[in-house]
Order: C-alpha cells, then sequence, then structure tokens
C-alpha cells in the first residue's frame, strides 16, 4: 500500500540522485563544463584568494652581485555570498489517498511533479548562468491599447508560460503583480498575459523578476562583463578583473574570433576551450562557413550535447545568451562553490514532505547554496556583432 513514507523514501533514495545529476550536468554545455566544489566556502560565503600577475623575485644579475629582490605572489581576496535556490514540488494527500492501491499510479503522479520540477529548475538555472545575479527577466516597453493584465516586453527570451513573477517600476514593486503567473506568451508581439490585472495599464520601464529574486541570484557572465565592481573589488584598481570585450562592426568572421583568442592568450596566458553564442551569432557563423566553402565539423560534449568546432574548440547556442553576443571562456577558471549538492530541505526526524497548514497539500523543497566565482577574468572574452 503506497503512503506519504513510501513517498518520502522515493523522494530521498530514487529521485533526488537523479535530479542532482540532471542539474549539475544536464542543463546545458556550459555548466557541465564547469567544476564544482565545496573548496573556499566559509559559513554562508565564498572567500578565495585569486592569484594575478607574476612572482616578483625574479631577475639576472653579475656573478657576484646581489640576489633578485624577494617579491612574493599577488592576491587579490574575493568574496561572494553563497546563493540560495529552490525548487518546489507540491502534492495533494486526496492525490497520494486515490492511488494508495496502485503503485503504478503513484509513480507515475511523482514522476510528473520530477518532471515538472526538473524542467523549471533547468529552465531558471540555465537562464542565471548568463545574467548579472540581478534577475531582470525583461523591462516593459510602451504598453499602449493593452489592458491591465497585458505588458508588452523587450525580450521574451527568458520567459515561459507558468513562471511566477514580480514587476518593479521606478517606485518599487507593484503590489497588484506581485506573485504574478504567466498564462500566455505572444512571442511574435513580444505580449505576455498575467493571471492578475494591475490597478492601471503598465507603463514603459518595468522590470520583471522571477517571484522573491531580484538580485538574489547566480553571479553569472554578465557580472564579469559588466562594469561596477567584482566580487567586492574594483576594477579600476585591479586591471586582471577587466575581460576583453569587443563591439565588431563588420559582422562574424574567423579573424575576428581568432583575434580575441590571440588577445586573451597574450594577456592572460589562459587559453579558451569554450565557445558560446546566441542562435543568430551561430547561424552567421554557419553562412559564413558556407559562403568561404569551409566544412563544418561536429563534437561530441559530456552530458550528450553536441557542437560545432572552431579549430578544435567546442561552439555551442544557448537561448539565453543575448542577440548577437559570443562569449570566448576558458572554463577551468570557473568553479561553482557549493555549500553542498542538491538536497531536500528536512524537517525534524528528517522528513521531506510537509503538510502545507491549514491546507490538505504536501510539499517538498529542493535546495542549494552556491555562487558561480571566475579566478581569471581577463582570461575571458566577449564579442558583440552589430
Amino acid at each position: 500500500m503506497v503512503t506519504l513514507q513510501n513517498a518520502e523514501n522515493a523522494l530521498k533514495t530514487l529521485y533526488l540522485g537523479v535530479l542532482a545529476e540532471q542539474l549539475n550536468v544536464g542543463v546545458n554545455p556550459l555548466l557541465a563544463k564547469i567544476e564544482q566544489t565545496t573548496a573556499d566556502v566559509w559559513g554562508k560565503e565564498i572567500v578565495k584568494l585569486a592569484p594575478y600577475g607574476l612572482n616578483g623575485g625574479v631577475g639576472s644579475g653579475t656573478e657576484t652581485g646581489s640576489l633578485p629582490v624577494v617579491g612574493g605572489n599577488n592576491y587579490a581576496q574575493f568574496k561572494l555570498t553563497l546563493k540560495n535556490f529552490y525548487g518546489n514540488i507540491e502534492i495533494s494527500d486526496k492525490a497520494i489517498r486515490a492511488s494508495a492501491n496502485s503503485a503504478g499510479a503513484f509513480v507515475n503522479l511523482l514522476n510528473a511533479e520530477m518532471e515538472g520540477l526538473l524542467k523549471a529548475s533547468k529552465f531558471n538555472f540555465g537562464r542565471m548562468l548568463y545574467g548579472d545575479g540581478s534577475g531582470l527577466l525583461t523591462t516593459t516597453v510602451d504598453n499602449s491599447g493593452t489592458d491591465k493584465k497585458t505588458v508588452c516586453v523587450s525580450s521574451v527570451k527568458n520567459l515561459m508560460e507558468g513562471m511566477i513573477v514580480d514587476v518593479y517600476d521606478s517606485q518599487g514593486i507593484i503590489s497588484e503583480l506581485t506573485g504574478a503567473r504567466i498564462v500566455s506568451i505572444d512571442r511574435g508581439a513580444k505580449k505576455v498575459t498575467f493571471d492578475k490585472a494591475a490597478s492601471a495599464l503598465i507603463n514603459k520601464g518595468c522590470d520583471l523578476y522571477v517571484q522573491g529574486s531580484k538580485d538574489n541570484e547566480l553571479t553569472g557572465l554578465e557580472a564579469i562583463f559588466g562594469e561596477g565592481d567584482l566580487y567586492g573589488l574594483s576594477r579600476a584598481k585591479y586591471s586582471f578583473l577587466n575581460p576583453f570585450k569587443k563591439t565588431v562592426d563588420e559582422g562574424i568572421s574567423t579573424t575576428a574570433i581568432q583575434e580575441a583568442i590571440d588577445t586573451v592568450e597574450e594577456l592572460s596566458g589562459g587559453t579558451i576551450n569554450f565557445i558560446v553564442s546566441s542562435y543568430d551569432v551561430r547561424r552567421s557563423y554557419i553562412d559564413y562557413l558556407s559562403l568561404n566553402r569551409t566544412n563544418l565539423d561536429y563534437m561530441n560534449l559530456d552530458g550528450g550535447f553536441k557542437a560545432i568546432s572552431y579549430s578544435g574548440i567546442p561552439f555551442v547556442a544557448d537561448r539565453f545568451v543575448k542577440e548577437k553576443t559570443m562569449y570566448l571562456l576558458n572554463t577551468s577558471d570557473f568553479k561553482l562553490h557549493q555549500l553542498c549538492d542538491w538536497r531536500w530541505l528536512e524537517g525534524e526526524g528528517g522528513t521531506v514532505l510537509h503538510q502545507v497548514a491549514g491546507k490538505a497539500v504536501y510539499t517538498a523543497t529542493l535546495v542549494k547554496y552556491a555562487d558561480l566565482l571566475c579566478e581569471r577574468p581577463m582570461g575571458q572574452a566577449k564579442l558583440t556583432f552589430k
């Protein structure tokens, strides 16, 4: 007979390992290349000493002259606060009791919940990987003629039906649209419809965030290529925090790509081993090869992903990379520092299914405390194509 205890055991022993594996390797090719570690995690923070520059204690001299002055390694202290990632599933008491005498029905119930949780977690973790940590999904534009449940946005790339979002204007969060769920997306017109209405038409310049996530997301790639301080340090003071960035006017070409790779290798001593771009950039690159009658080579990557090859470097596209953008990365410089791997949030006695107060519903929460850190920002590059 299926019981609540059976559900507990299944979540702990059968599903947790599969979920963790999929979320660590199966999110996208870039995350599959990044090492995950518990090193340098101190309490609620990541604190890492990052070496930069050269040891100064070397030099040449005369046979009887003085030895070089000692000059040890240079270190900068990176500091990040661990981000909190959560994923919830919900199972009603009625559903559990209805499948009590059918193990198959119960397995189907749990499978459906796990698949939904996995899909949503992959989407959001993959999105955060290319963000700047602010959690900004998109911004509203001129909404003339729309109703109070519908907004026009600049991009729908980071949005999906079913997402629960908060909407902020210049004064802060819009209370009527706190926890608004996306019901429909007109991707051609870039219109989003919520399950609740605002008190007035939403003006342009409002920002959408995943519920409760504003300024609480992973320190993704855009944080590295941004303008402000990084990891608690000033870019003006520490030049090695500045990666290579260039806007290419003449369109994609092997010359532009190779220039970025050569510049990074020349300045940082690192080696680019991974290229990721938006889909439009990858299409342009394939067209460029076709026009130049160059063969297109493919590669198999960890996690079952495929990539095209640029001089032996895997080149993939990702839906969350901004249009006309290409990142050239040394993935060995990145680490996902974590307090622990994905775990169920446990209550007293190790229970993972918890009854919602006042409701005949049980929930379980998947958690991870981690953040992404790049040890050598100057070893990365970003190209923007006009």
